[in-house]
């Protein structure tokens, strides 16, 4: 099998009308005979988000959605946490705190099994706002929003490691983030910033992703900073950053990770084409 996909949501998603991410998510994972499992570790009230989502995907159309819980690392290492990834075709995870994810599933059995599947059956990973900073294998914490890049805004911590090379943020114009994200990129400017506007979504395969939703996702990258002024200011001042590349990408677009760039419209249309010949075939 091949590896899986990412589905990794801004946060906000819309859930009562056409509920097009989660659709895409439902699609990805086998439509009507998709498996899905809500993980509500990252947050403190896994009944109450838990069963909003069971709702939303119920109505969908999945005949076949369940939440799991994890408060404790070792309900992690449960035969019954492995058994629920292993049969999944997709792991959903909900919002919360992305540092309750780490701290209570990262090096466990279930975590294993989550690594596994995704690289080697295809599994898709879902996650929205805490769900989503967590899965790069550098994530923001916390960071004040609304202000202009500063020295000690943002604290940084290890993530689940389900994509690398990037730090991602999430609800990310409507608090304006864009601030924090290049105080995280000056502090590892060889991760790219993905910068993930509320109800819009990046879905991840191997070195590409595309957009879909209703907002866009900015790309911050620093790899050609020419001059950062990090080393020579204190705790709350102003950074200066000179030469960081940033693109927009709104809906439909697509990124090269491994190469750092958008791919032009006409390569995508080509690239569809030659889909829908192997799909005709």
């Amino acid at each position: 099998m091949r590896g899986g996909k990412l589905v990794i949501i801004g946060g906000a998603e819309e859930k009562q009308n056409d509920c097009e991410i989660l659709r895409e998510v439902v699609r990805l994972a086998g439509g009507k005979h998709a498996r899905v499992v809500v993980m509500t570790v990252a947050t403190e009230l896994p009944i109450e988000v838990g069963s909003e989502y069971i709702e939303v995907f119920d109505r969908i159309g999945v005949a076949d959605v369940r939440m799991f819980d994890v408060s404790t690392r070792d309900a992690a290492d449960r035969a019954s946490a492995i058994k629920a990834i292993e049969d999944a075709t997709c792991v959903f995870f909900t919002g919360g705190d992305q540092v309750r994810v780490t701290k209570l599933l990262g090096g466990t059995k279930m975590d294993t099994t989550l690594h596994k599947r995704y690289q080697e059956d295809g599994l898709i990973l879902a996650g929205t706002s805490a769900g989503a900073s967590m899965m790069s294998s550098t994530m923001i914490v916390t960071g004040l929003g609304e202000t202009n890049p500063k020295v000690g805004i943002v604290e940084m911590a290890p993530g689940m490691e389900f994509i690398s090379g990037v730090v991602i943020d999430q609800h990310f114009a409507q608090r304006g983030r864009y601030g924090r994200l290049f105080s995280a990129v000056a502090q590892y400017p060889h991760h790219m910033g993905l910068g993930i506007d509320e109800n819009t979504a990046i879905v991840v395969e191997g070195q590409e992703f595309h957009v879909i939703g209703a907002g866009a996702v900015s790309v911050i990258d620093a790899a050609h900073l020419t001059y950062s002024n990090l080393e020579q200011v204190r705790h709350g001042d102003d950074l200066a950053l000179f030469g960081i590349k940033m693109h927009i990408l709104p809906r439909g677009s697509r990124f090269h990770l491994r190469d750092r760039e958008p791919i032009p419209e006409a390569d995508t249309a080509k690239t569809s084409e030659r889909t829908r010949g192997v799909d005709n075939e």
